[in-house]
């Protein structure tokens, strides 16, 4: 071996290797050459350098990505058993573990893709090297042989929180033994969490309060593995001896770790999920959102509780991934935020003197208001001829009051919300509905004939573009109750429903006419309301509309914030119940159940299994979500999930009980939320 191409320290130490070609096929952990990642991969490499910086590592020997090991090369193998008996000792046993120059890089952990076999008896290492090597697939392989640690407890440290990608704190999970089940996937673990210098911020799961001492360990530890290799926040397996000291047993760079960029205005689903509770094309969104965003804007104002300068800065509802949602805050659907001189003085400011004087105004006046609106709207629905009979203009102008109207029915509507105590209760829309679909249905009626008869039907199926949906079942015992029984709210809301279906068929009708004038019939849920009625007179349609046809998103969660990339970061709404589950990360989404077979599921199918077993990391590819009913956050394959974008939750019980193949989940992998999607 040449060294002299090696600069040296003043007592002699080489400080720089030399040409990897040089090196021999056996390198100790603490010589020159294990510091070259092209000789010794990443994972050794690394531990050579942090061994040289004093941290705690055990000694070691690495087969170099190289090293002959065939017929004929007897002499380099009888040097690998004679290393191997050293390092083990007397009766001890050796952990052989990959080491690629592709693992472990600051843009791929590729946890868990290579083989380590542990617990290996120096006579037999050379099997458990050729096994370790063998797992290696168009790349050069070298192996790391450490002695086997005898650990009382061992886990996993991240430099940062993984899921959620906060710098200041520190996610701990462990278990009794060392940490291989535990990045294997095969146990839960306990978890703990940590500030930068230790201190206790959450413990869960079995025996999970670590002790101050040990705390302190770790958190020194995360550090200093930062400091000394230089590549960010570090993912450490780590383990604690009989005699209480605590080892670096591998540390790799943390990929795929989250951000906290969740911006703006708290939003959610909410109220709109009741009338919308699906993805909405941009035509959709201009006839029913539009007008409703104009209605809450002139509502809230009308009140006068919410300040005209947080109106303007709020998008009041908006489409998010395709689906509808509004600010929650402003609605009063979740606290907003109150400054401290707020919390301090308990006086109303004048405008809630304001507010509260026109809001006893209002609500005295609110049954008149109602009757004043639903009356005419009856009134006109019932004299509208057969849409298909009416002119091109006659059809727009319709289509136009339909949606003043209903922008004046939904404004009211949410004035009515806002006023009537939340104890108000009384005749619902929805007992109206069920109770005329139980006659219709001893009628004998179809689904047109019910909706003709009684169209209060409607307020049980969501506003579309063509037919309405498919009418429920009708429960076994239905309420007795009329659309002369509604309070206020209720009936404005109907009436809101009816329009709707009105705006719906109108604009549907303008794009029947317009396709048959030669329109794409794809091209006419992508247009607005007034695109549409220029397109039906005969205007070509927009240069950028086929630019707006997008895959919707899975369903939003409860709340969320949206990052500054447009990701929906979810929210906890305080009061609200959080997942069974733990978040591993990877983002939302949704797809049926499907079981593990032969095959490889299919794209957009969620797995659900017992554990995260490494030989389920070739199917990870494509999958909508995977949720597993143990297994840890810092496993291999959750890193490989994250690093995938497939959203995964772990610790969730009876999972495959609670989730068979076929139904639909949505699958959260920041929160830990598995639910059903209805």
């Amino acid at each position: 071996m040449r060294t002299s191409r090696a600069m040296s320290t003043g007592d002699g130490c080489p400080v720089g290797p030399g040409p990897s070609e040089d090196a021999p096929p056996l390198v100790p952990l603490d010589h020159l050459f294990a510091l070259d990642p092209a000789v010794v991969g990443n994972k050794a490499a690394a531990l050579a350098r942090a061994r040289r910086l004093r941290l705690p590592v055990l000694p070691g020997a690495v087969v170099t990505t190289t090293a002959p090991l065939g017929p004929g090369t007897a002499a380099v193998r009888a040097s690998l058993i004679e290393a191997a008996g050293a390092l083990a000792g007397a009766g001890g046993r050796l952990a052989v573990r990959s080491s690629s120059p592709l693992e472990d890089s600051t843009t791929s952990a590729r946890a868990g893709a290579f083989t380590t076999v542990l617990d290996v008896a120096p006579d037999d290492v050379l099997a458990a090297v050729a096994e370790v090597r063998a797992s290696a697939t168009g790349g050069p392989m070298a192996v790391l042989l450490q002695p086997m640690l005898d650990a009382r407890l061992g886990g996993v440290l991240f430099g940062l929180d993984p899921v959620t990608g906060r710098l200041d704190r520190l996610v701990v999970e462990s278990v009794e033994g060392g940490p291989a089940d535990l990045v294997a996937g095969r146990v839960t673990a306990a978890r703990t969490v940590l500030t930068t210098r230790g201190r206790l911020v959450e413990a869960s799961g079995p025996e999970a309060r670590l002790d101050r001492h040990l705390r302190r360990d770790l958190a020194s530890l995360a550090a200093a593995a930062a400091r000394a290799l230089g590549t960010g926040p570090q993912d450490i397996e780590w383990a604690v001896d009989g005699g209480g000291r605590t080892w670096l047993l591998q540390s790799r760079p943390v990929t795929a770790a989250a951000r906290p960029v969740g911006r703006g205005p708290l939003l959610g689903p909410g109220p709109l999920a009741e009338t919308l509770p699906g993805p909405l094309s941009p035509l959709e969104a201009d006839l029913w959102l539009e007008p409703l965003r104009q209605a809450v804007v002139e509502a809230v104002a009308a009140v006068g509780v919410v300040p005209r300068a947080a109106l303007r800065s709020s998008p009041v509802v908006t489409l998010v991934g395709g689906r509808p949602a509004a600010d929650l805050e402003l609605l009063g659907v979740a606290p907003g935020r109150r400054g401290v001189l707020a919390r301090l003085d308990p006086r109303p400011p004048a405008h809630r003197l304001v507010a509260a004087w026109r809001v006893g105004r209002l609500r005295r006046a609110l049954p008149l208001l109602a009757a004043s609106l639903t009356e005419p709207v009856d009134r006109d629905l019932a004299g509208i001829p057969a849409l298909d009979r009416l002119a091109d203009d006659d059809l727009a102008r319709l289509l136009e009051r339909t949606r003043e109207a209903l922008r004046a029915v939904s404004g009211h509507e949410v004035l009515a919300g806002l006023l009537e105590p939340e104890s108000a209760g009384g005749a619902t829309g929805a007992g109206a509905a069920l109770s005329a679909l139980a006659r219709g249905r001893a009628a004998g009626l179809d689904d047109e004939g019910v909706v003709a008869r009684w169209p209060e039907v409607l307020a049980l199926v969501p506003p579309g573009l063509a037919e309405p949906g498919a009418l429920p079942a009708p429960p076994a015992v239905a309420p007795e109750v009329t659309v002369e029984d509604l309070g206020p709210r209720e009936a404005l809301r109907l009436r809101g429903r009816w329009l709707q279906e009105l705006a719906g068929r109108a604009a549907s009708e303008l794009g029947r006419r317009a396709v048959e004038r030669g329109l794409d019939p794809a091209t006419v849920p992508l247009l607005t309301v007034e695109e549409l009625v220029g397109v039906a007179g005969g205007a070509a349609p927009p240069a950028d509309v086929e630019a707006r046809a997008e895959v919707a998103g899975p369903p939003l969660p409860a709340a969320f914030r949206v990052a500054d990339d447009g990701t929906v970061v979810p929210q906890r709404v305080p009061g609200s119940t959080p997942g069974a589950g733990q978040g591993a990360g990877g983002g939302r989404g949704a797809g049926v159940v499907v079981e593990l077979g032969e095959s490889p599921p299919p794209p957009g199918t969620v797995l659900v299994v017992g554990m995260l077993e490494p030989a389920l990391a070739a199917v990870l590819p494509g999958l909508a979500g995977l949720v597993a009913e143990t297994g840890s956050v810092l496993s291999h394959l959750a890193i490989t999930a994250r690093e995938l974008g497939v959203p995964t939750v772990v610790g969730v019980p009876d999972a495959r009980v609670r989730f068979p193949a076929g139904v639909r989940l949505v699958v959260d992998g920041t929160t830990g939320a598995v639910e059903v999607e209805p």
